[in-house]
């Protein structure tokens, strides 16, 4: 059974630790990319019965004229998925690929032979690209808003065939031309799970077509507004394609002993001693090429990008995080991803003091107990 079945009402992931982190940060203490940091994270995860590690995807940073910026030093996410999935044993373990940079022929058989590496823990999230120098990079074609998830449905229909297939098959697409194609070895899994994280309209209804895993950024911090936000997607789905979604989004921690070093600390790394030039080239680059928010939350939201790409506030003691977590639990968020400026020091004080209230509540069953491990009874 793939861990993302668990039965835990709140599943959690890592996110960003091939990479430079979320945080768009000046603080010493930032995390590098470092491959002993994501191995010792990756496990500890694993021992704290966390449920997903997720890398995200970068060529290029985000400052113009910047090659050596550390928004671009990031592990490319199927060859580092490998590693994770073969010093791992329970999580679930995720690459993350734009389908303008991969021939889907390559990202079936990658994905297939991880998911052989890791014994069926392997989930996919996939891309349309949006970050228009590292597609122009790779000479890819920047495509209108739309059209990229038009190649995006083409591209995983490709992928999907290639993994369920077992004769050889020919496919003639408006972006892709596939003559005999065929795939081996086929995933352990009978179908590899993926996710995506469209939050335009358009993406969002390629999500709810396409994907088991929706990943959203939560726009407030009010439970009544993001239950809304959570609902509206939900009747989408429902609506347009028949389909119940599950909807993921992630985080950013900061743990302290008190909420007032909690939100000095936020106010540190994410305002005073803020990337300024990395977060200007991210949000003219986010506004110019995406559609996740409105351009007047995306101003309002500047720090929650610099300290961690949007990620939802969980900032203040053990008990405050809990109660956050616990809140978008209630207003129906299945999963979050966790991210930190110190993921060793934060994981550790996390599965120490906020698990064990999550467990408390009824959120979580303690490792190694049969509920952290049973598939959940399926929705009528």
């Amino acid at each position: 059974m793939h861990p993302l079945l668990r039965s835990n009402t709140l599943k959690l992931g890592l996110f960003c630790t091939n990479g430079s982190g979320a945080s768009q940060t000046l603080v010493p203490e930032a995390h590098e990319m470092d491959w002993d940091l994501s191995l010792r994270t990756a496990r500890a995860a694993d021992r704290a019965g966390l449920e997903a590690v997720v890398p995200f995807a970068r060529w290029k940073g985000y400052p113009e004229g910047r090659p050596e910026h550390r928004s671009g030093r990031v592990m490319e996410p199927f060859t580092w998925a490998a590693g994770i999935a073969a010093a791992t044993e329970n999580i679930g373990v995720f690459a993350t690929s734009h389908a303008p940079t991969m021939h889907p022929i390559v990202a079936a058989k990658q994905a297939a032979t991880v998911d052989h590496i890791s014994r069926g823990r392997f989930a996919l999230n996939v891309v349309g690209g949006w970050n228009r120098p590292e597609l122009e990079m790779f000479g890819a074609p920047m495509r209108e808003h739309d059209e990229r998830y038009d190649h995006l449905a083409e591209w995983l229909e490709v992928i999907r065939k290639l993994w369920a297939e077992t004769e050889e098959f020919d496919f003639h697409g408006r972006f892709f031309d596939v003559v005999g194609g065929v795939s081996q070895p086929k995933p352990v899994q009978p179908t590899i799970p993926i996710m995506n994280a469209g939050g335009s309209p358009r993406g969002m209804r390629f999500a709810a077509e396409h994907a088991d895993l929706c990943f959203v950024i939560v726009q407030s911090e009010q439970e009544d507004a993001i239950r809304a936000q959570v609902e509206g997607y939900q009747r989408m789905a429902r609506a347009e394609f028949g389909r119940e979604v599950r909807l993921w989004t992630h985080t950013v921690v900061v743990q302290r002993d008190t909420q007032a070093e909690a939100e000095a600390y936020l106010r540190r790394f994410s305002q005073e001693l803020e990337d300024v030039e990395s977060v200007d080239a991210w949000m003219r680059l986010q506004g110019a090429n995406t559609q996740v928010v409105p351009p007047g939350v995306m101003a309002a939201m500047r720090q929650r990008f610099a300290a961690g790409a949007g990620g939802f506030p969980l900032v203040g003691t053990a008990e405050t995080i809990a109660e956050r977590l616990e809140m978008l639990s209630a207003a129906g968020i299945e999963g979050a991803l966790l991210t930190w400026v110190d993921y060793d020091a934060g994981l550790a004080d996390f599965t120490r003091d906020v698990l064990p209230r999550l467990e408390r509540a009824g959120l979580r069953a303690p490792v190694g107990t049969p509920a952290a491990t049973r598939e959940p009874v399926a929705a009528g």
